[in-house]
């Protein structure tokens, strides 16, 4: 039985764990190997103690399976990054994550919208955005560079909370769609 909680300081170390097997991968978070261990429990900690931070737990019995965590970036706006063992994939782990993650936010005084980046090769991830009301708001491209080199492109995608309050009152200027320049 997989059980969503708040993350504890003391559960720091596995959150490192599996932050660190996941980078390994090479494949699904911004992270690379090797990790810089001393950093990420310097950040976890930060963010379990703050007021503003969110990091919840998938756990299964002692083990540390899902990480999440939602981090102000601009007033009113929660930043979303999430890690799951492999083991524990496509079994429920990241919707219940972040079915906690976008109740939690909602419930915050302020809150207007939750955002993310996600890699365009996972289908799996994108699917899982939009099956709890994220949408595609856009595409960085070629911004992220990797250690071999190579420039990603991460898509962007938010999880607007707040529809009742009025939008900017300038229209928006015809042909000014995101692209190459031309």
């Amino acid at each position: 039985m997989i059980d969503i909680r708040p993350a504890a300081t003391d559960d720091v170390p596995a959150m490192v764990d599996l932050h660190t097997r996941v980078a390994a991968e090479g494949v699904w978070i911004g992270t690379e190997s090797p990790v810089d261990s001393d950093r990420f429990t310097r950040l976890f900690t930060e963010a379990i103690q703050s007021d503003d931070q969110l990091r919840l737990l998938a756990v299964d019995g002692e083990r540390v399976v899902g990480n999440l965590g939602l981090n102000p970036t601009s007033a009113g706006v929660l930043y979303l990054g999430m890690t799951i063992d492999a083991d524990y994939r496509r079994q429920g782990v990241g919707t219940a994550m972040m079915v906690a993650a976008t109740e939690w936010a909602r419930a915050q005084h302020g809150i207007h919208k939750v955002e993310l980046e996600v890699w365009p090769h996972n289908a799996a991830g994108i699917a899982l955005y939009r099956k709890v009301g994220f949408a595609i708001e856009g595409r960085r491209r070629r911004h992220f560079r990797r250690r071999n080199g190579e420039l990603w492109d991460a898509i962007l995608m938010a999880l607007v909370l707040d529809d009742s309050s009025p939008g900017s009152p300038h229209p928006d200027q015809a042909g000014l769609e995101p692209g190459p320049p031309g």
